[in-house]
């Protein structure tokens, strides 16, 4: 693979990018420094979907599988002309990735277009979801949820997607699912992932001094009053509620609360 990889050291090329080490649970992993690529690489917009809308899909499932795919964006082969692009420098080599790697700028845009591509039923149906590379098939029997797994594994097979099997949940009643514990009944935050919080009480008010620092005019500084919100908001998500999925059959109530420092509402 090296050798196929691997450039003539005289061959001319556009742009080459530096390679840093990543660590992540005592793994190693080369990844390419793109950030100067991707200055001046021309945005791909597509819609990625947004999980608070995805998550009532999950509603009156009783058996969901969950798949996530090997190394997904190193399953798109380049273009020769992406190649030209994609260039590697080491101490002694220089490369050219054959596939997508990682850290590219319309990379996770890229691959959901491919995916959704290849589902377009499976979707419009709305037993299935897609979030980059986290494959989800939800139904209300067990021999529905085998049904539609092989109809999925049939078309992944079909155009050579591979999925990492030690990643898979089949056929579970309740499992980890896109940063939440999920069921047909009930959802919870994954105390595991980073956590959001916008199924807590008062989450406005509580992260309104947070808020502040994402502003680049404003200057990081630790204060006792930020110390204080981080340690409620903490509190708050080791607390956080069990969520029921809606029944659309009954009747639902809006809430709504403002003060001159936040404003929340909720749907009960």
């Amino acid at each position: 693979m090296r050798q196929e990889l691997m450039l003539g050291h005289n061959e001319e090329v556009e742009v080459t990018t530096p390679v840093i080490i990543s660590w992540n649970n005592d793994k190693s992993r080369m990844v390419g420094d793109f950030r100067a690529l991707n200055t001046y690489t021309v945005p791909d917009i597509y819609p990625i979907p947004r999980i608070q809308e995805t998550l009532p899909q999950f509603s009156k499932s009783k058996y969901i599988t969950s798949m996530d795919a090997l190394k997904g964006f190193h399953q798109n082969v380049l273009t020769p002309k992406a190649k030209k692009l994609l260039i590697i420098i080491t101490h002694c080599c220089i490369y050219e990735y054959i596939r997508m790697p990682f850290g590219i700028k319309n990379s996770q845009f890229h691959y959901q277009r491919m995916i959704n591509t290849i589902f377009p039923t499976e979707l419009f149906e709305g037993w299935f979801i897609i979030y980059i590379d986290d494959i989800i098939v939800c139904s209300d029997s067990w021999y529905l949820n085998l049904e539609r797994l092989a109809r999925v594994l049939d078309k992944a097979s079909g155009v050579n997607i591979k999925i990492s099997l030690n990643k898979c949940s089949f056929g579970s009643e309740e499992l980890k699912a896109l940063g939440h514990v999920v069921s047909g009944s009930s959802l919870v935050i994954d105390k595991n992932k980073a956590a959001e919080v916008q199924y807590l009480k008062d989450s406005a008010i509580l992260a309104k001094s947070t808020y502040r620092i994402r502003n680049q005019q404003t200057v990081f500084k630790i204060t006792e009053e930020r110390i204080k919100a981080y340690e409620k908001i903490r509190k708050a998500l080791t607390e956080a509620p069990l969520l029921l999925m809606p029944d659309w059959n009954i009747e639902f109530k809006f809430y709504i609360d403002a003060s001159g420092s936040g404003l929340a509402e909720a749907l009960h």
